[in-house]
């Protein structure tokens, strides 16, 4: 179920990439035009700020370096142009097997997706996954993710299988970098003890997942204490966090 060296060595480029909507309102707010920026003006952002992006944002750059280190690739997702909207990347291997490459829900390693494979697994498998088991269901029109907590909780994510076409995918891209919703959210990964687990910041308060459940964290007081903390998670530039949590906010009242 592992992906190849030549997947992995790609999407590895991307370990220390958090999924956040920080970015988005910045740029929301950045200058008139489009909102959905190039993978060019990303790689400058990242050097300057630090920052990352949503998962539109994700899944187009790791598209974009998938191609650069040619690997076939193709986006997927669901419910495109929604709230709930969420993309992910397929990579296909030199043998042509499919793995599921999904930095938008921060997973650890790609995933192969194809059933018909003498290396895929129909269990629970770890690894994969912060602070989770996963099982890969293969429907007729979709690809199932199932996430199970130590907590004893299911989850689910489907895919669609069909891939998204790219002036669909920067058509969906763009309509969610305009959706600005009231509270921030960035998840990311890092280490704690003898695992990687999964830190987010949501609903203005900070929770860690791993392997022994859901560690709620240390309360902060003000948004220059939040902003330093996000820092020590993600070493986004301080100023333009403080600034980003401002405008977040300012939408409260």
């Amino acid at each position: 179920m592992l992906p190849t060296k030549s997947i992995l060595a790609t999407w590895g480029k991307f370990n220390d990439f958090p999924m956040e909507t920080l970015t988005k309102i910045w740029q929301y707010h950045n200058g008139h035009g489009k909102k959905q920026r190039d993978v060019s003006i990303m790689r400058e952002h990242r050097e300057q700020f630090g920052i990352t992006g949503n998962c539109f944002d994700l899944a187009i750059w790791l598209l974009d370096e998938f191609k650069k280190d040619g690997i076939k690739a193709y986006p997927i997702g669901h419910s495109l142009k929604t709230e709930n909207a969420h993309v992910a990347v397929v990579a296909i291997s030199e043998n042509g097997n499919r793995f599921l490459c999904d930095l938008g829900d921060q997973w650890l390693t790609p995933i192969l997706i194809d059933s018909h494979s003498e290396d895929f697994v129909h269990e629970q498998l770890s690894g994969f996954f912060p602070a989770a088991n996963v099982q890969v269901k293969e429907n007729e029109n979709s690809t199932e993710i199932l996430y199970y907590r130590p907590n004893g909780k299911i989850s689910r994510q489907n895919y669609c299988k069909q891939p998204i076409e790219m002036e669909a995918l920067m058509d969906a891209a763009e309509h969610s970098q305009n959706l600005i919703k009231k509270v921030p959210l960035l998840e990311c990964r890092t280490p704690y003890k003898n695992e990687i687990a999964h830190w987010e910041f949501g609903n203005w308060e900070c929770t860690l997942s791993t392997s022994e459940g859901i560690l709620t964290q240390p309360k902060y007081n003000g948004l220059e204490e939040l902003a330093e903390l996000i820092y020590q998670k993600t070493k986004y530039n301080k100023d333009l966090l403080l600034s980003i949590l401002e405008k977040y906010k300012s939408l409260q009242k």
